[in-house]
């Protein structure tokens, strides 16, 4: 046998051998990945959810009432944007109801005072910009645990909104302020459900389609590699926290709207749940991993369960059960399959 034939005969015995021993390729498509992802898994959720509300009340289909429906969560879920950016940084923000209240109130003395619609606008989102900017030089500038630093200033400015009410509360709202919390774009398309759009949309882009969006899941896998890979980490820490001031700086200005009034205690709880948000959204609570997209799904399953049990009579009170052992279940399920698997 010649060394050609020799050659041939090699050929032809390894590619039998590598078509017996073939190994597939591991990268999928990107649509097998979608059907496989927590998101698709949630929005499956979303739609049982959704049909289970239909099933047991005749009131749920109603048009007006999906509209009231997405007031259970636009307010939280706009800082829950914010908030996933902040996580996946490996960062957390537990001040931003204590935010909304020192904002509410920021707004309530300027109406005493006779300042016109708009000035009640800026001086809510700039008092959300101011706290989310405390917050960030806290952490970004003096190098303190975000986790510490905010449930300090959560007391703090919620302690200020208690110091200057007391017991008491800011009524008597100009009419024009009611727009942005009762107002309507178009038909049942609220305001808020507009801003909870256009929210989703640009931290849509700003995660997923900028290089700050990469850095921000650069530094929550690795804040020290990313620091020497020539990130600046403490700059866009002080950004995302900037980014959560104003974002619950919008949310003051949309729940003082609807309500009407400004009480220390408003918004009390909304931590918990824009936290819950989040982490039920597929957002890895330890920082490095998440999509607004699945933040966007998580909002919707929340608001449909809250407002299903509410058409059920449903206490508040075992709802607030529901969504802390919600946020207990999703944090733990990874971990149990983890344990299961091994």
């Amino acid at each position: 046998m010649t060394a050609t034939t020799e050659d041939q005969a090699g050929q032809d015995q390894a590619g039998k051998t590598g078509a017996g021993r073939h190994i597939p390729d591991r990268l999928t498509s990107p649509a097998a990945r979608a059907l496989k992802s927590w998101e698709m898994l949630l929005f499956v959720v979303a739609v049982a959810i959704f049909i289970a509300n239909s099933i047991a009340s005749p009131y749920f289909l109603d048009p007006w009432n999906l509209s009231d429906a997405s007031f259970n969560f636009t307010e939280k879920a706009m800082i829950a944007f914010a908030m996933a950016m902040l996580i996946i940084a490996g960062e957390i923000d537990l001040s931003v109801a204590s935010i909304i209240a020192l904002a509410s109130t920021v707004m309530g003395l300027a109406m005493t005072a006779g300042a016109p619609v708009w000035m009640l606008v800026v001086l809510g989102l700039g008092t959300g910009l101011v706290c989310g900017a405390i917050n960030g030089a806290l952490v970004a500038g003096l190098g303190l645990p975000s986790i510490v630093v905010t449930i300090g200033t959560m007391s703090l400015f919620r302690g200020i909104s208690y110091i200057v009410l007391g017991d008491g509360a800011y009524t008597g709202y100009p009419e024009a302020f009611g727009w942005f919390g009762q107002g309507y774009v178009w038909w049942v398309f609220s305001v808020e459900l507009a801003l909870f759009v256009i929210a989703a949309i640009v931290f849509g882009i700003l995660l997923h389609r900028t290089n700050f969006g990469r850095m921000v899941y650069v530094i929550g896998n690795n804040a020290t590699a990313a620091r020497f890979s020539g990130v600046r980490v403490e700059r866009i820490r002080f950004i995302l926290f900037l980014l959560t001031g104003l974002m619950s700086g919008i949310a003051a200005v949309c729940l003082t709207s609807r309500l009407g009034s400004t009480r220390p205690s408003i918004a009390t709880g909304f931590e918990l749940e824009v936290v819950t948000m989040v982490v039920l959204g597929g957002v890895n609570i330890l920082g490095g991993s998440g999509s607004i997209p699945g933040v966007v799904i998580a909002a919707l399953v929340m608001g449909l369960v809250t407002f299903g049990l509410g058409l059920l009579n449903v206490p508040g009170i075992v709802m607030s059960i529901i969504v802390g052992a919600l946020l207990i279940g999703v944090i733990a399920l990874p971990r149990l399959w983890a344990m299961w698997r091994k």
